[in-house]
């Protein structure tokens, strides 16, 4: 496979980004204008999961049978997790918020209303990382809603709604970005400063696996992909590869503890009803699962499963 180049840090990838403008809807599909014919649903992950259902303004937690067992409403929702304690964090299009199974907030920040949040993360200590766009920074917040620390990012896109996506803390205290606009996951450090970065049109996250490789998903570029420390391609799926699921806008992922990963193919951009919302997928590329219902959830654009003994804040999530 053709590998990834590294590019120094003033080099932008644009040009896919502005070619596809016109046909880049902003992402604001609203619930009920999908198929609903329970005919044509597949729930058969056959794992309880939680998830952001952008196009229902909810997050949720689905049962292994494919039942919402549980929501919450919330605005343009991308990122979510489920807690140690079992409270649900999400992000939401103005900040980012934790709530009890019981609906209290306990926790939440809100960004200024020009501004644009798609990602949040738990760590250590109950502060939350979250990834604004608009001032293009990631912050870390604590108990208290005090800033801790700040992180400047670089960017060429002037757009709010297209400067990034997945944004993600390691444990060694660098950063991932998915930089939308910019065609690029950056990597950078804790002062702001760039270490590397791969080169992926409309790249929505890199996720940092166990083993150093990263797992990118790109957007409307139909593309999921794995590269290793040097920028070179280990696997990849490509659009019309899987029968019965064609890669749409690809958005959250998570690597499971099983070797194979959950995928949200986000349907917006013309394809709402079209495919399943969320598959799992093997290292061979076999589809093991699917959640295929448009009466249930509409367009999902971030997914997280609990595994046994992983603590999310404790960076032992690969999403």
């Amino acid at each position: 496979m053709a590998g990834l180049t590294f590019r120094s840090p003033r080099a932008f990838v644009i040009g896919a980004v502005l070619a596809s403008m016109t046909r880049l809807a902003i992402w604001g599909e609203l619930r009920g204008d999908a198929p609903t014919d329970p005919a044509t649903s597949r729930r058969t992950l056959g794992r309880p999961f939680a998830c952001a259902d952008y196009g229902g303004k909810r997050v949720c937690l689905v049962d292994t049978e494919g039942q919402v067992t549980w929501e919450y409403p919330a605005d343009g929702p991308q990122d979510i997790w489920i807690l140690k304690n079992g409270n649900v964090l999400f992000s939401h299009v103005g900040g980012a918020t934790e709530v009890t199974r019981d609906r209290q907030v306990v926790w939440k920040y809100q960004t200024a209303e020009k501004n644009e949040v798609h990602a949040c993360q738990p760590l250590p200590d109950g502060k939350v990382m979250v990834a604004e766009s608009g001032p293009m920074r990631l912050i870390e917040v604590d108990r208290e809603g005090r800033v801790t620390h700040e992180v400047k990012l670089t960017t060429a896109t002037d757009r709010t709604h297209l400067q990034m996506r997945g944004a993600r803390k390691l444990s060694d205290g660098h950063y991932l970005v998915g930089q939308f606009g910019d065609g690029v996951v950056r990597e950078y450090d804790g002062s702001g400063k760039i270490v590397r970065e791969f080169a992926q049109p409309m790249a929505f996250v890199g996720i940092r696996l166990s083993d150093g490789n990263t797992l990118i998903a790109s957007g409307d570029a139909h593309r999921i992909l794995e590269v290793d420390r040097n920028g070179r391609v280990v696997w990849e799926v490509t659009e019309n590869e899987l029968a019965g699921n064609p890669l749409r806008f690809i958005a959250g992922m998570q690597r499971l503890a099983n070797g194979n990963t959950l995928v949200c193919n986000w349907g917006g951009h013309g394809h709402i009803g079209k495919q399943p919302q969320i598959f799992e997928i093997t290292r061979d590329k076999k589809i093991v699962g699917e959640f295929f219902d448009y009466a249930r959830l509409n367009t999902v654009s971030g997914v997280f499963v609990a595994e046994d003994g992983a603590d999310p804040a404790a960076f032992q999530v690969q999403r």
